[in-house]
């Protein structure tokens, strides 16, 4: 599992571990049942907290991507890729609410923010 965290990024270092480690599961680098390291290794790997660790693999197990198994560790869960994709489709709609709220307060019209995310999907920048 390779985790890059950006001191730059302006989100918590939790949320970049959760969303690069759904990523990956969802991409399928991760597969149900790999193990993930320890919260401590992780922790120590990246230079961060162990707290910050806890609490992203606490929201990687509450969506159910990860399931720990008590004296062992923390694995991939068997879940359903569709329940997978919602849950990634509800993520990119609150991104999507909030870029909304700043198009809105910086007079962006409609027609622009829709043509910036055409833009950014097909990967032109």
């Amino acid at each position: 599992m390779e985790i890059v965290i950006s001191n730059s990024s302006g989100r918590p270092i939790y949320e970049q571990i959760v969303e690069q480690v759904k990523s990956q599961i969802v991409q399928g680098r991760l597969k149900p049942g790999d193990p993930l390291p320890s919260m401590r290794v992780l922790a120590q790997d990246l230079k961060i907290s162990v707290i910050t660790t806890k609490r992203a693999y606490g929201e990687l197990e509450a969506e159910g991507f990860i399931e720990t198994v008590a004296g062992k560790g923390c694995y991939v869960s068997a879940a359903d890729p569709e329940v997978l994709r919602e849950g990634n489709l509800r993520a990119a709609e609150g991104h999507i609410q909030r870029a909304i709220d700043v198009a809105r307060g910086a007079g962006i019209s409609k027609e622009e923010l829709h043509e910036l995310i055409d833009i950014l999907f097909d990967g032109e920048r």
